[in-house]
């Protein structure tokens, strides 16, 4: 290609991609048949043979690449096999649980996120719901009720949301199975509400007297209506199973009924001007700024270990097991959690000074002085999530990695038994002959899927999940081994008695040097083929064996277990994310390692394309 610069005509230079793909699909320069035979080895001519067949070397290239993907992602997608989070459970993929609407922008009144979803308010008044919004089947959080005016206030639980109007009516929706969602009548009868909160199944609102009223799943929430601060909170904080409040004079106050961590509240704290909580401990800091924690702190996460601030810290925040503050001047700490980045403050809020923010499970919004708003933390799965909220992009990159190692492994214990029986056997042949060949057949005539299933049950339940993990790469191999051995065992053969084998026995040369260093070599390309068979061979039936639940044990990933986790109809046919990533990557695979195989073994014997 060429272009004219300057009434000069020169030739463009192809890109680095394409002269690679050239490189790699020209196939072999045009020679004579005297030419080729001088200047190209064995091995030249089936590289160059391969090179010609542009569905192997696109099958070679494609599987290069997920084994490249399945060997370097987990270094940055490391799994941790602990993990899980129902709130994060059957979550379609996508990365737009931040993605708020535009007309949010310099107008945020207030915003309230949940699990996978968030909900806003203009200054205008105006509601705006984004995100993973589907909570059920048949329960969606973006069918709001209808007039419901301006909203001046609102908040999202874990699977319901509350808002207040300027006529200070409340409207509740989402799900209802514990009566989260079903405004109590005392709740209507209120002269003004000072706030609203939502948490797991459960809701909360303070009169303007400052009286607390509980509605939802009293069994899970320790929650005594009767506390003697009624009448006196200023402020509710919600945790997963318990409710903190503060006081008018400042003061935090535990509003249940039982001792536990977090009725243990520290003293001397001092006027307390916020609360915060976390979906397991408990927050207030007080005028000097100093922030307190308690309750089930979590020795992972340790939301007790607070930043130090160049200023006193005069809001906070929480969110799941995580929490932000706001210091005097504007700048925005967090600390805690911070598997997906929410305690991470963003460099571009380093400097700036903020006017709110606002925190929830994994994500946050900060709004700045000119009302732009900035956010962090999860954005979404790009696959999705499974039945315990664990990504499904993570477990597909380790689960390959343990596929393949799982394939690989057997493969190279398969292949060293089959070329040494089928050595010995087709070189010595008599007696030697016929007790491995007897051995053989006893292998083959096992019933192969059912008799690893009934090993896998038998000895595996013993043992850990790594040494589950060992135990299949072993059986799979020790009874893998019998094809190769009898196709080595015909090879040597075919090749014993020609000259160069009768005259390496005729100088001398040991048995053994003979079968492995003269015959070997001359058959190693029957050995290549058949082992990359076999490798797909191998993981078809570790993912079989995982599907039917005998295979590599949860938590640890394997594409095979993945699909076993999907293997119901509810799951097929709401939750595809589940299964179609899994097995398109698996199948995938496992066709290119056939295409790779078929196309070495042409390459090696090109006659064979003429049968």
């Amino acid at each position: 290609m060429s272009i004219n610069v300057n009434g000069e005509t020169r030739k463009k230079k192809p890109g680095f991609l394409r002269l690679l793909f050239a490189k790699l699909f020209q196939g072999k320069k045009k020679m004579s048949i005297l030419e080729e035979e001088q200047l190209q080895s064995p091995f030249r001519t089936v590289l160059n043979n391969f090179r010609d067949n542009k569905v192997s070397m696109s099958a070679l290239i494609v599987f290069l690449m997920i084994f490249a993907v399945a060997l370097v992602a987990p270094y940055f997608l490391p799994l941790d096999l602990s993990y899980s989070d129902t709130s994060q459970q059957n979550l379609p993929s996508g990365r737009n649980m931040m993605s708020y609407p535009k007309g949010l922008d310099g107008k945020v009144s207030v915003i309230s996120i949940g699990p996978s979803f968030s909900v806003g308010a203009s200054t205008e008044g105006k509601l705006f719901i984004w995100g993973k919004t589907r909570i059920t089947s048949k329960i969606d959080v973006k069918y709001v009720p209808a007039n419901m005016g301006k909203i001046v206030s609102l908040v999202a639980g874990y699977d319901h949301i509350l808002a207040l109007n300027d006529q200070g009516k409340l409207f509740a929706w989402g799900n209802d199975r514990q009566g989260q969602a079903q405004i109590p009548s005392e709740v209507k009868q209120l002269d003004g509400i000072r706030e609203i909160k939502a948490g797991h199944q459960s809701s909360v609102v303070l009169s303007e007297d400052g009286t607390s009223i509980f509605f939802g799943n009293s069994m899970n929430n320790d929650y005594n209506a009767f506390h003697p601060y009624q009448g006196q909170l200023a402020q509710v904080e919600l945790t997963s199973d318990a409710v903190l409040g503060r006081t008018k004079d400042g003061k935090a106050v535990y509003l249940g009924s039982m001792k536990n961590g977090y009725s243990k509240i520290p003293e001397n704290m001092g006027n307390v001007t916020d609360i915060a909580a976390t979906s397991s401990t408990m927050a207030a800091v007080n005028d000097q700024g100093k922030v307190f924690v308690w309750g089930n702190i979590s020795q992972k996460w340790k939301e007790n270990q607070v930043p130090k601030t160049k200023s006193k810290i005069v809001a906070i925040h929480g969110g799941k097991n995580h929490y932000t503050a706001v210091t005097e001047d504007g700048e925005v700490v967090a600390w805690g959690a911070n598997q997906y980045h929410q305690a991470a403050v963003p460099k571009s809020l380093q400097g700036t000074k903020v006017s709110a923010v606002y925190t929830g499970f994994f994500q946050n919004y900060a709004i700045t002085k000119d009302g732009s708003i900035k956010t962090w933390g999860l954005k979404g799965y790009p696959l999705g999530s499974d039945e315990m909220g664990r990504d499904i992009l993570t477990r597909l990159v380790n689960g390959g990695r343990m596929s393949m190692m799982v394939g690989g492994v057997a493969v190279i214990i398969s292949t060293i038994i089959g070329v040494l029986i089928g050595s010995i056997s087709g070189y010595f042949g008599g007696r030697i002959d016929i007790v491995l060949q007897r051995i053989t057949e006893m292998i083959v005539s096992l019933p192969f899927l059912p008799f690893v299933m009934i090993l896998s049950a038998l000895i595996g339940n013993s043992m850990g999940s790594n040494q589950k993990v060992w135990l299949i790469m072993v059986i799979l191999g020790l009874l893998s081994w019998p094809g190769l051995a009898r196709l080595v065992r015909a090879q040597v053969f075919s090749v014993r008695e020609q000259e160069y084998v009768v005259a390496a026995r005729s100088v001398g040369v040991k048995k053994r040097n003979i079968v492995f260093r003269h015959i070997l070599p001359n058959v190693i390309s029957v050995i290549l083929v058949s082992a990359t068979l076999d490798f797909a061979t191998c993981m078809l039936t570790e993912a079989t064996l995982s599907f039917l639940g005998f295979g590599v044990p949860a938590p640890q990933p394997t594409w095979g277990n993945m699909l076993f986790g999907a293997n119901s109809s509810i799951v097929i046919q709401n939750y595809w994310w589940r299964w179609v990533y899994a097995s398109i990557v698996l199948g995938v695979c496992v066709i290119c390692i056939n295409l790779i195989g078929d196309g070495l073994r042409d390459a090696i014997d090109p006659k064979s394309q003429e049968r």
